[in-house]
């Protein structure tokens, strides 16, 4: 919470008033109170309805956005990828293994044939000629070569060292002492006009500063520094009053927002909750143990019937079948059933017997 009761100033044990060791002075201390009380009041709605809003947006996200992203999120699988991967994996993938090797077949195995067996000799037998014409225009390079650089040497290098030598090297030095005077008389002016700009300079330096530098400095360090420093004071205390605001009207929300909870909670949650289980879950057992399980056992019951009745139609329509049967085509034929678990020695002494009884006949 805000303190906004005014701290007794400390005093030293003479009784005279000691300075705070933050350095706040009779300003800070007259700003502050009024300023954060105007704070709290303007910014206990705003942290309120912020508040509201954020309570609003999170419902909102848990009950709606979020289901309905889920849908559209499954929907787009449904719509678009999952067809799309169906379409890659059996579609488009064998039409490129396919494409691919008939690819393969028709340009690839060719074209290495032709490159290894046509275009490789080709290709060396152009080299060869190739190595051959290159080395004779190399031959005839070099013997060009050596006969220009003769030439050149005969007709240019030759009169041009010499002219360097006895024309232009003469020529040169004469230049060369003709400016070592004219830079010494240079020297000299430059000397005296750098005397004169350096008057000058100094008279410039002294009236700016006499009619702007000083002035100015006197007005930075008496006005301006005096009125940033009380506005540095009083933005500071403006920071520090929305900041103690925002934090009490965060709590001050907080503590209304519990108590509509509650108040929601003791007139509609409660009741409701005591109506469940007090009225409504005691006539549900009611109905279901007086209207429902007898409605369910007749149903069953009925359900037995039915399906005893169906087994005995079926059973006389099947036995009906038979006898017609046997009445238009007689008695089928029956074959001796064979017990096919009796062991051959058992079934080659039946026979044996079955044999010795016939003959003693």
């Amino acid at each position: 919470m805000v303190d906004l009761e005014k701290a007794p100033p400390a005093r030293s044990p003479e009784g005279e008033p000691v300075p705070r060791a933050d350095g706040e002075g009779c300003l800070v201390v007259a700003v502050r109170l009024p300023v954060r009380i105007v704070a709290l009041v303007l910014v206990l709605p705003v942290r309120m309805a912020w508040d509201a809003l954020v309570v609003a947006g999170r419902f909102l996200r848990d009950t709606v956005l979020r289901p309905v992203g889920r849908a559209l999120a499954w929907l787009g699988r449904a719509l678009f990828v999952w067809p799309l991967v169906g379409l890659w994996r059996y579609v488009v993938v064998p039409v490129a293994k396919g494409v691919g090797w008939l690819g393969n077949v028709l340009l690839v195995v060719p074209a290495v044939w032709v490159y290894r067996w046509v275009l490789t000799p080709v290709g060396r037998a152009l080299a060869w000629c190739c190595a051959g014409v290159g080395a004779v225009l190399t031959a005839l390079g070099r013997g060009l070569y050596a006969g220009l650089a003769w030439l050149g040497n005969v007709l240019l290098v030759v009169p041009a060292v010499w002219v360097y030598r006895w024309v232009l090297t003469p020529i040169g030095h004469l230049l060369a002492w003709c400016g070592r005077g004219l830079a010494r008389c240079g020297r000299g002016v430059l000397w005296c006009l750098g005397k004169v700009v350096t008057g000058i300079g100094a008279v410039l330096y002294w009236t700016l500063r006499i009619l702007l530098v000083l002035p100015a400095l006197a007005v930075w360090r008496w006005v301006l520094a005096p009125v940033g420093r009380a506005l540095a004071v009083v933005g500071r205390e403006l920071l520090d009053a929305l900041g103690h605001a925002w934090r009490i009207a965060g709590h001050l929300s907080r503590a209304v927002g519990r108590a509509l909870a509650a108040l929601f909670r003791w007139t509609v949650a409660e009741p409701a909750r005591w109506v469940y289980r007090s009225v409504l879950t005691p006539v549900g057992h009611a109905v279901r143990d007086t209207v429902l399980r007898p409605l369910a056992e007749a149903a069953r019951a009925a359900g037995r019937a039915g399906r005893q009745a169906l087994r005995s139609a079926r059973l006389s329509v099947r036995q009906a079948r038979a006898d017609l049967r046997r009445t238009l085509f007689g008695e089928p034929e029956r074959t001796p059933s064979v017990d096919r678990r009796e062991p051959s020695g058992a079934k080659a002494r039946t026979l044996g017997s079955s044999t010795t009884a016939l003959t003693k006949d």
